[in-house]
């Protein structure tokens, strides 16, 4: 990857809808080579996709948590029971497996406190293998949805 790849990363992580030609204009090169690089970059899996960024306001979902896990036991097994059950959770926009105590990191999203204690006693305590959940409410996003460094 050389400075120009590093670019192009750049450059559509703050715009992820520039074409092809702007694109190009703002790396230096013509069409085609950008083209090329992009599609390079897109095939070995640098860039996984493009998406939308929603704002959950919108959607009703201002209430967040941040919610540490620790595990009954580390088997192999409960793990990936765990991982695959939380996986399914729609609430669950990030989850992270840590080093240490606690076992892991969730953020979760939801409309309001009462949705996310239901959401708590009904569905993340339930989840296999969970001995204890301890939240943390988010009180302001500080830095949020930021560029990877390139």
């Amino acid at each position: 990857m050389d400075a120009i790849d590093r670019k192009i990363l750049a450059l559509l992580q703050e715009e992820g809808r520039l074409t092809i030609t702007e694109l190009a204009a703002r790396v230096g090169l013509s069409v085609s080579p950008c083209h090329r690089r992009l599609r390079e970059l897109e095939r070995a899996g640098t860039i996984r996709g493009y998406r939308a960024v929603v704002d959950a306001a919108a959607l009703g979902l201002t209430f967040q948590a941040l919610v540490f896990v620790t595990m009954r036991q580390e088997d192999r097994e409960t793990l990936l029971g765990f991982e695959e059950a939380v996986a399914r959770v729609p609430e669950v926009v990030q989850a992270q497996r840590l080093f240490g105590d606690p076992d892991y990191l969730l953020r979760v999203v939801t409309a309001d406190l009462t949705a996310y204690q239901e959401l708590e006693d009904d569905v993340l305590a339930a989840l296999p293998g969970v001995q204890r959940l301890n939240s943390t409410l988010v009180m302001k996003h500080v830095v949020s949805d930021r560029p990877l460094p390139t």
